[in-house]
């Protein structure tokens, strides 16, 4: 649902303008640091990026779920490190408040975030618990007028960075499964919570990743997002079904950007005497890279807008996640081809970077294999009913 089309295609064509002008120019510096400089972070903050999905009157554009992926499309045209730096606050950072929250945590946090004072992350998977979040063992452990959290949190996207942890921890351990997991909001200067170095990683620089450690870590009681106990595990599925969605539009925005630039080379590169376009084989590389971008970018405004109308999007959340990073996956292997050596190389072009970039896309949020098995066993119950 787009509540004010004329207003929104101009958002639109502002980020546009905002991804090519300022972060495109920025990417090659992005990349050769570990954080996001702070002047582009700023810059960011002053467009209102940290804010997308964060609701009106706590600040933020209040998006709906067409105009998010919408804009997704457009502010991930650039390198994979400007939106991740956002991306937490527009997603699983927030929704875990924006959905579940107490109004006072609400108003606490959610102002602070959609400005980009605070950076938001959700600490959820753990060296043992990935695809299985149900097995995560970091625990929470009622102690008078607060708990105490003790465990160990892996692959957190902005960790290093983040003021505040959306934490998922074991409140119950007689019950087993996703029954005893409860969620809380974690502020940085709590003592007992330290953040390991960023990892280094296949791409992505810019973008920190890295473990986070809670070691007798006492946090309040009204740190209990929502106020309720054993309820977490359902926050987590409520946050990344609608961040399934999102994501798939941010794996898409990459694949069109690497997809213009492969068409640039082509009509421009000369072998035997004409440009590499004009060859047929080549012709089909960039035929099958713009026929599955449209297929994902149908796929994920289609599922948008039912979730707009209020329909249960599980499925079509997964289906989009599944097949939009794929996807990407896939067009990143063509760009490179029809690059051919250049595509390899650092110096001679961004695709060799972005085909590193989005390599994690079909890791986090869940599997690929993970999304095949949900969508095949929602397939199979849906024909049972």
């Amino acid at each position: 649902m787009i509540r004010n089309p004329e207003e929104f295609e101009r958002f639109l064509a502002d980020v546009h303008d905002w991804v090519r002008r300022y972060a495109v120019p920025n990417e090659e510096r992005v990349a050769q640091g570990e954080y996001m400089p702070k002047d582009i972070s700023a810059e960011m903050a002053r467009k209102g990026f940290f804010g997308w999905s964060i609701p009106e009157e706590f600040g933020g554009a209040g998006l709906t779920a067409e105009e998010l992926v919408l804009g997704a499309l457009e502010i991930s045209q650039c390198s994979v490190a400007f939106r991740a730096h956002v991306g937490t606050n527009t997603g699983i950072g927030s929704e875990a408040l924006v959905v579940d929250g107490t109004p006072e945590q609400k108003r606490k946090y959610l102002p602070k975030m959609a400005k980009g004072e605070l950076i938001g992350c959700l600490a959820a998977t753990e060296p043992e618990a990935g695809s299985d979040l149900t097995a995560l063992q970091t625990t929470a452990r009622r102690d008078g007028d607060g708990y105490v959290l003790n465990g160990t949190k892996a692959f957190i996207t902005n960790a290093p960075v983040a003021d505040l942890m959306t934490v998922m921890a074991r409140t119950d351990e007689s019950i087993p499964g996703a029954g005893g997991v409860s969620a809380f909001i974690v502020e940085r200067d709590c003592a007992g919570l330290t953040t390991g170095r960023p990892y280094r990683k296949m791409g992505q620089e810019g973008a920190p990743v890295s473990e986070v450690y809670f070691e007798d870590c006492r946090i309040p009681a009204d740190a209990l997002i929502g106020g309720i106990e054993n309820v977490g595990f359902k926050t987590t599925m409520k946050i990344l079904n609608k961040q399934r969605l999102h994501l798939s539009a941010l794996s898409t925005g990459p694949a069109i950007r690497m997809l213009d630039e492969a068409v640039r080379h082509a009509m421009t590169r000369k072998q035997f005497g004409q440009p590499i376009g004009e060859f047929q084989l080549v012709q089909g590389l960039i035929a099958d890279c713009q026929t599955e971008i449209h297929a994902a970018k149908a796929l994920i405004l289609d599922t948008a807008r039912k979730r707009d109308r209020g329909e249960d999007t599980s499925m079509e959340a997964s289906m989009s996640k599944y097949f939009a990073t794929e996807m990407c996956g896939r067009v990143a292997d063509r760009a490179v081809q029809i690059f051919g050596g250049s595509g390899y190389i650092a110096d001679y072009s961004c695709i060799e970077r972005f085909y590193r970039d989005v390599r994690p896309f079909r890791l986090y949020e869940g599997t690929s294999q993970i999304h095949q098995t949900t969508i095949a066993r929602m397939t199979m119950k849906r024909a049972a009913t």
